[in-house]
């Protein structure tokens, strides 16, 4: 991997979580809330959001909520439980088997990735419901790498009320969370979505987390050509291959499209600040 492209992906995790602890804070505040929801997985990026957000808001008022399937990994429910216990945060489990297994059963044949789209659009209805029963923002899990791919389900793990991490990508993740201390199972664990036995992120995606960041790098905050980040060090062919992928996932990235009749249409004349009345 070109150093001089690791060497830019480098943060200063000390500065970023000062920045970040401020960020929920703030937005939160803006809306008079002062408690948070995380669904937390057991992976590094949840764990992640689930350590700032219990820095910036204490952990008496975090509540962590593991939602796992039957066919969901012993080992990251166990990784989950050792990050609630490092945080001392409030914690529920929810199974989520029979609330999808009836939809599933509709269709016995249904696809592998159908599948883990009901599976992270039900987890999301769980995060919401115990948004408003513990009267906390739902805060969003998905790195910037992630985002970028389209790798989420929209309305699913890409929703949330507020995200810490997401223009993180994973490489710079994996530095926050050791600054946070953060277990090192968890840190080091092959990333997945768990929505499958077996499942993990880079295989299903057919790349490493470290290529794609230092492509993506390249792209989108250097803004090289297709060519120039190939000529960095990368195979024309992937680099093409993340090019269109963030091409055609960009709809994952931006509100409903409304369809223009007047001349105040929401979302392209009538746009104000996130905090517009407060």
């Amino acid at each position: 991997m070109p150093e001089d492209i690791l060497h830019k992906l480098r943060i200063d995790p000390a500065l970023v979580r000062r920045v970040l602890l401020e960020f929920l804070r703030r937005e939160s505040e803006r809306f008079d809330f002062h408690r948070a929801v995380v669904g937390l997985s057991g992976g590094i990026d949840s764990a992640t959001a689930c350590a700032l957000a219990a820095a910036a808001f204490g952990s008496e008022n975090v509540l962590a909520v593991r939602m796992p399937y039957r066919t969901s990994s012993a080992d990251s429910l166990a990784d989950a439980q050792t990050v609630i216990d490092q945080l001392g945060v409030a914690h529920k489990t929810i199974e989520i088997t029979p609330m999808v297994e009836p939809l599933f059963a509709l269709q016995p044949d249904m696809s592998k990735q159908r599948r883990g789209n009901i599976m992270a659009r039900q987890r999301m209805i769980v995060l919401y419901d115990q948004s408003a029963a513990w009267n906390g923002l739902v805060v969003g899990t998905g790195n910037k790498t992630e985002i970028l791919l389209g790798y989420s389900t929209l309305f699913g793990d890409a929703a949330s009320a507020l995200n810490p991490i997401g223009d993180l990508y994973k490489t710079q993740v994996r530095q926050l969370a050791t600054l946070l201390g953060l277990p090192a199972a968890v840190i080091e664990k092959p990333p997945s979505a768990d929505l499958w036995a077996g499942q993990t992120d880079e295989a299903e995606l057919g790349f490493t987390y470290d290529e794609a960041d230092q492509i993506l790098y390249l792209l989108f905050d250097e803004r090289y050509s297709l060519e120039e980040a190939a000529a960095a060090g990368f195979p024309l062919p992937l680099v093409q291959a993340l090019w269109e992928r963030v091409r055609r996932n960009q709809y994952k990235r931006v509100m409903p499209v409304i369809a223009k009749l007047s001349t105040r249409s929401v979302g392209s004349d009538f746009l104000y600040p996130r905090d517009w009345g407060s």
